[in-house]
C-alpha cells in the first residue's frame, strides 16, 4: 500500500524512523480529516487506535504504540505527499 509515495515522502520516513508498517496501519485505520488545499490528513485518534489494538492484537499494538503521533498527508491524486510526528492537535473544521 506504500508503493504511492512521492521522493519527499520516502526522504521524510527515513528521516523520521517512521516504518513502511506504521505507514500501512496509518492509511489503514486512521481517522482522515480534509486539509482545505485538496488533501487529506490522516493521523490516529482514539477511535484509530482502538480499531488497530483490535485487529492487530496487543503485542503487534505494543510494537507501534510508540509511534502512534504520526501523521501523513496525501494528496488530490492519492500519492502520500509528506510524513511526521504530530506534536499539536489536528484542527478538524
Amino acid at each position: 500500500m506504500t508503493s504511492n509515495l512521492t521522493n519527499h515522502a520516502q526522504a521524510r520516513l527515513q528521516q523520521r524512523g517512521i516504518s513502511s508498517h506504521v505507514l500501512d496501519c496509518l492509511l489503514q485505520y486512521g481517522r482522515k480529516v480534509h486539509d482545505h488545499r485538496g488533501g487529506e490528513i490522516i493521523y490516529f485518534d482514539h477511535q484509530a487506535r482502538k480499531r488497530l489494538r483490535r485487529q492487530s492484537g496487543p503485542d503487534q499494538f505494543k510494537a507501534i504504540e510508540s509511534k502512534l503521533d504520526s501523521y501523513a498527508v496525501i494528496g488530490p491524486d492519492g500519492a502520500v505527499l509528506t510524513v511526521g510526528h504530530r506534536t499539536k492537535r489536528i484542527n478538524r473544521h
